[in-house]
């Protein structure tokens, strides 16, 4: 999936009229901590606490422009995705109704609310939604916004590029790079590209759903079960053929992180850089501490990519690993 330089500028304008640049920082503990230099980039500062509200920024913008029609939109999410078709549909102001899996977090649910989103309820995981959402467009005549798409991806890549542009004079050797359902990947790999750095990309997916692992290892798309109870935000099950096809071609590994993992990582975030996590939003630095042998003395980026965690859950996450059991 490439992009011309026209292409992103377009988005960065578009992005930068709603948020500002989010900010990157390099954490010293966590550099003690892991015997590296470590770049944060903070995609939990946005305004919707979350990378995804950048994709929904330049979908709706060309929606609007090439689809003047439209008047409501749905999709399915289990919380950030969901959140930013809330914001970029008012924006331009649509209709927006989101499907989400019973028993999905509370507090994304009433974030989504908050944006005018009307909110379903469907289906046990996320692929159950995702189909009940579809029935729902076609029964309505609503468009459907997918959760992977090529506009999406534009959006995201402005993180990118602003982190690359940041650290030009000196990137990192390694970016760990959390995946869902490959988004935030396709937009590295794009802003890598886009900034002519020669910086390495480590996908990290949850041990408990390793479709993207699986995937990348097989070297053709292999669904697998998602069971993680921490980060909802990877919780996939069948790979995206898009996003596979970018994964094979721009990653230089796929690794699997545990909520057990995860529940560190987001303990050591706030610890050291008293920011707050979501499971997905610490996965990049599970990453990170796994291989942090591989990459001693060498400079190490990682996105945290989102912060919209529940708080029973992030209390019992900061209460220890045994309170999520």
């Amino acid at each position: 999936m490439r992009f011309t330089r026209e292409e992103i500028e377009s988005a960065q304008r578009t992005v930068g009229a709603a948020m500002p640049p989010t900010p990157q920082y390099a954490w010293p503990l966590l550099a003690q901590r892991l015997g590296c230099t470590v770049w944060a980039k903070h995609e939990n500062h946005t305004p919707a606490g979350a990378f995804k509200i950048r994709g929904g920024l330049t979908y709706f913008e060309t929606l609007a422009r090439e689809q003047p029609g439209v008047r409501h939109a749905i999709s399915a999410t289990r919380g950030n995705h969901g959140q930013s078709v809330g914001f970029a549909a008012r924006r331009h102001g649509l209709a927006a109704t989101i499907v989400v899996p019973h028993g999905n977090s509370l507090e994304k649910n009433a974030a989504m609310r908050a944006l005018g989103v009307q909110l379903v309820e469907h289906g046990d995981d996320f692929q159950a939604a995702a189909e009940h959402a579809a029935l729902l467009a076609e029964q309505g005549g609503m468009h459907r916004v997918p959760s992977f798409h090529r506009e999406l991806v534009r959006g995201v890549s402005t993180a990118y590029v602003e982190f690359f542009s940041a650290l030009k004079d000196a990137p990192p050797d390694v970016l760990f790079v959390p995946i869902g359902l490959g988004s935030g990947f396709a937009a590295a790999a794009a802003a890598r590209a886009h900034c002519g750095v020669s910086t390495r990309l480590i996908g990290v997916v949850s041990a408990h759903a390793t479709a993207y692992r699986d995937s990348f290892r097989a070297g053709r798309p292999v669904e697998s079960p998602a069971g993680t109870r921490l980060a909802d935000g990877m919780a996939c099950r069948t790979p995206v053929p898009e996003s596979l096809e970018v994964i094979l071609r721009e990653a230089d590994d796929v690794i699997t992180v545990t909520d057990d993992e995860v529940a560190e990582a987001m303990r050591i975030l706030f610890s050291d850089t008293h920011n707050v996590a979501e499971g997905a939003g610490a996965a990049a630095l599970a990453g990170a501490l796994q291989q942090q042998d591989r990459w001693r003395g060498k400079t190490v980026g990682i996105c945290v990519s989102g912060g919209n965690v529940d708080s029973g859950m992030f209390a019992g996450v900061l209460g220890g690993a045994g309170a999520l059991a």
